[in-house]
Parts: C-alpha cells; sequence; structure tokens
C-alpha cells in the first residue's frame, strides 16, 4: 500500500483557533478526519505529523526516507519563510514532495523557500488544497488514478 507522510509545520496544530479569517474554522483534528477519510477511499495509508519545530521536521523527514514512505505532502506553515535548513533536508530526499497551503501565499506577500523543492505547490484553495495535494502525490506515485 502507497505510504504517505504529512508534516503540518509551525503553528497548525492551532488550526481552527488561530486567525479564522485566513485559515477557517475546521480544528486540526477535524482536518485529520477528513484527510484520513480521503486516504482510506483512495487506498493509501496516511500519518500526519504535527510540529512546531524545524529540527522535528527534519527528523521526522529522514526517518520517513529511511522508512520507505513514498510520499511526502507538507504545510510548512511558519517554516516557509526561514526554513533553509528544512529546503535542505527536502533536497536531499528521493520521494516526490507537494507543499499544500491553505490559503494563496502569493497574494499575502509570503515567498515560500521551502517550494523550490517540490514536485508542485497548491494553495489558496483553503482545506480542498490538502485534497488536491494528496490527488496530485498519488498521480506522481502511481497509485492509479487519484479519487476525485
Amino acid at each position: 500500500m502507497t505510504r504517505i507522510l504529512l508534516v503540518q509545520g509551525a503553528n497548525m496544530a492551532y488550526l481552527g483557533k488561530r486567525e479564522p479569517e485566513i485559515y477557517g474554522t475546521t480544528t486540526a483534528a477535524e482536518l485529520d478526519e477528513i484527510l484520513q477519510r480521503h486516504a482510506r477511499v483512495s487506498g493509501f495509508e496516511l500519518e500526519i505529523c504535527y510540529t512546531h519545530l524545524e529540527g522535528e521536521a527534519i527528523a521526522r523527514l529522514y526517518r520517513a526516507a529511511d522508512e520507505g514512505v513514498d510520499g511526502l505532502l507538507m504545510n510548512p506553515a511558519g517554516f516557509s519563510y526561514a526554513g533553509y535548513a528544512l529546503r535542505d533536508c527536502l533536497r536531499a530526499l528521493r520521494f516526490p514532495y507537494v507543499e499544500v497551503h491553505i490559503s494563496n501565499i502569493e497574494k499575502r506577500g509570503i515567498k515560500s523557500v521551502t517550494a523550490e523543492t517540490a514536485r508542485g505547490v497548491i494553495a489558496g484553495f483553503g482545506l480542498q488544497s490538502y485534497i488536491m495535494g494528496l490527488d496530485a502525490l498519488c498521480a506522481l506515485i502511481g497509485n492509479g488514478k487519484p479519487a476525485g
């Protein structure tokens, strides 16, 4: 079975409470359930990891490589604009990486330093960005046709 790791970067654990005018009111736990349901229906295994620490994200990514994870979906969140060490880690990984953002970060004037290592970036579609990102990642991995 295809194994995908989702890394939720700094501040994402506070989803639903932090700046709801930008990120909405869906909580992190509710988003996790939506994504796990999508994974079950689409036929892949999804592990979700939240961290506020860049070093923890890096350690989890290297462990994922050693564990044979097939792909990475990540919302780097607060790591987007200062995560140079994370970017260097992403360059070393051999599995595909798709970056997602709930808001349109370009419209907000945020440049993601991690995006340059991604196969693609999906931003600005709210929580649907995650579903779109998972489907794109499955297509890249070759897990058949993305669920629609």
